[in-house]
Parts: C-alpha cells; sequence; structure tokens
C-alpha cells in the first residue's frame, strides 16, 4: 500500500515536559508548570513546525497551564502570530481521580506494577475515585464552572475520555476540517491516544500499547470531507537521528 498523501489538516502535540512528568507523578487535572526541558521541546516543535512551512488558521488547547503554553510557544516560535488560541475542557488530560499527585513508582511498591499499569494504559480501567468533598475535586475548583456538573469527573478510564474528546472532535474540529482549514491542537498523551484510537479504528490492544511522547508534533491528513488518511510524526534531524 502506498503512503498517504498529507494535505492540510491537523498538528496536534501533547504538551511539552510539565514538572510532575519528570517527578513520574499521576498528573490528569492537576496544572504543574512546564520544565525547562519542557520549555525547550516547545520550541524545538515550534521550529520544526516552521521548518516544514506548516501554518494555521486556528489553535485549540487544553484548559490546562501545560497544554496552553505548549500551544503559544509552537505558535510564537513557528512565527504564527494572530491565530486564534481557543481553549476547552473536552481537550483535558484524562483525570485521574484519587490517584492525582500520587507517585507512580511509590504506588506501584504498594499495589504491585501490573495494576498501575493498568491504571495508566488500559481502556476500560478506572483510576479509584476522588471524593466528591475533596479540596482538589472539579466542582470545587472555580476553574470548571462553567462544565455543567453532572460532567465533571471524578476519575476516569480512557474509553470516557474517548467520548468526551470525540465529542469535542465532531462538534468543534469536523466542521473546521471541512472549510478547509489548518488547525493545531495542543492537549495531553490520553486524551490524543483516545482521539487516534477513535480515528484510526484502533483495537483496544493497539491502544492499550500505545505512548505518545512529549512535545513532538503529529501532521494528520484528512479528505475534504473531513475522513482521516493518516498520521506522522514530523521530526527534526537530531530526532530522525535518534
Amino acid at each position: 500500500m502506498s503512503s498517504p498523501i498529507f494535505v492540510p489538516g491537523v498538528v496536534m502535540i501533547r504538551h511539552a515536559q510539565s514538572e510532575w512528568n519528570r517527578e513520574g507523578r499521576f498528573t490528569g487535572w492537576a496544572d504543574p508548570a512546564l520544565t525547562r526541558l519542557g520549555h525547550d521541546e516547545a520550541a524545538r516543535a515550534g521550529r520544526i513546525v516552521a521548518a516544514h512551512g506548516l501554518t494555521f488558521d486556528r489553535a485549540y488547547t487544553s484548559r490546562l497551564t501545560r497544554a496552553r503554553v505548549t500551544a503559544e510557544t509552537v505558535l510564537r516560535i513557528a512565527g504564527e502570530h494572530g491565530v486564534p488560541l481557543l481553549a476547552d475542557w473536552r481537550l483535558n488530560e484524562r483525570h485521574y481521580g484519587a490517584l492525582q499527585g500520587e507517585d507512580k513508582v511509590a504506588m506501584s511498591a504498594r499495589v504491585g506494577d501490573a495494576q498501575v499499569w493498568r491504571w495508566r494504559r488500559g481502556y476500560a480501567d478506572r483510576p479509584p475515585a476522588i471524593a466528591a468533598g475533596d479540596p482538589s475535586h472539579p466542582s470545587r475548583d472555580p476553574r470548571w464552572a462553567d462544565v455543567p456538573r453532572d460532567r465533571l469527573p471524578n476519575g476516569e478510564s480512557l474509553a470516557q475520555t474517548r467520548e468526551r474528546v470525540m465529542a469535542f472532535w465532531q462538534q468543534e474540529i469536523a466542521p473546521q476540517l471541512r472549510a478547509g482549514r489548518r488547525l493545531l491542537i495542543a492537549s495531553h498523551g490520553n486524551t490524543l491516544r483516545a482521539l487516534i484510537m477513535a480515528l484510526q479504528g484502533m483495537s483496544v490492544d493497539e491502544v492499550e500499547g500505545f505512548e505518545i511522547p512529549t512535545g513532538v508534533p503529529i501532521d494528520y491528513a484528512f479528505s475534504a470531507s473531513g475522513e482521516p488518511l493518516g498520521w506522522r510524526y514530523l521530526e527534526d534531524g537530531e530526532q530522525a537521528a535518534a
């Protein structure tokens, strides 16, 4: 089979390294900043986008700092000034419930590697729910006051994350693609895993073994009617050599 022809569509990027990525903690809807390496990753992604001559009509991000700063940096470094940047909670990371903030290595020592792997990678596996009275529950955070209370998660499986990100896709992204617009989406590892699973028709086994690196742009091609044609990582010379 011949390789797909990549035409204007969507560039997706998992946010660059955050402080909690570096520390190996479950992050979810917590809001740590990017590390110095993360800022460098985002800038490099902007240079890669510029080197490929990509331009954007609109950009989308989650409402979490690490994704927003990644998007802003990519646009700035790529010289894409004035591109509207729209934030939507449905692009947020999978909510890790009561696990948020926990050290993954320490948790493995407590409950075993297999259980932590299922929480991190499993499609239908939900983390322990965060209690409604917990100060870090989304319903107690004013950032989510505009989100219907019954839609605020207390912990999500990847399957549930897929439901909300695909609702966003069908409502917002698909019409933009059919209108011929080029889009940037800065989101999160699990959110993009769920999205690509749906677009590519991945099996559960495939998505459970699928990992997306931080700060590496994904060029996704679509037909004029918005049907996915294929995707590839965009690399610079350093990444290609690696």
